[in-house]
């Protein structure tokens, strides 16, 4: 397995806000650049997916993915895995969240990719980054907005 990439950014929104935004898979297009669709595969007896096909376009980082997703610990954490893919051989990701008392939410992203093909550690390490920096900066423009 990978090293984890991660970040945290803080953001103006409760974290009831902040985990209903994380939780509708199929409104990311709307708001994420990088997420191109969703298409919802499966659902748990509340509505949230647990299935979901995404065609993912972050610049260096192209696919089209089918990730497992697990409210187990929502709204806490969100966690997401790979289960299928065209180039990627690995995903895994985490939204982990911090109420902080004043309706500010902190959030924690961390992020796992390998790819079917070599690509240098440093090179994957910085495609990571910038896919978790700008998935932050864009959940914190949708919340504050």
């Amino acid at each position: 397995m990978s090293n984890i990439s991660e970040n945290s950014i803080t953001i103006e929104a409760p974290i009831t806000d902040v985990a209903g935004v994380l939780t509708d898979l199929a409104s990311y297009p709307t708001w994420s650049t990088a997420i191109k669709s969703v298409e919802v595969q499966a659902s748990d007896e509340t509505g949230r997916a647990t299935k979901a096909k995404i065609s993912i376009d972050a610049g260096v980082m192209k696919d089209r993915v089918i990730l497992d997703y697990d409210w187990s610990k929502a709204p806490a954490e969100i966690t997401f895995e790979l289960d299928d893919a065209d180039l990627l051989t690995e995903m895994t990701g985490a939204y982990k969240l911090i109420d902080n008392g004043d309706d500010t939410t902190t959030v924690t992203y961390e992020l796992t990719v390998a790819l079917s093909m070599p690509v240098p550690a440093m090179m994957r390490q910085k495609a990571e980054r910038a896919t978790i920096d700008l998935a932050l900066n864009q959940l914190k423009a949708k919340l504050e907005s």
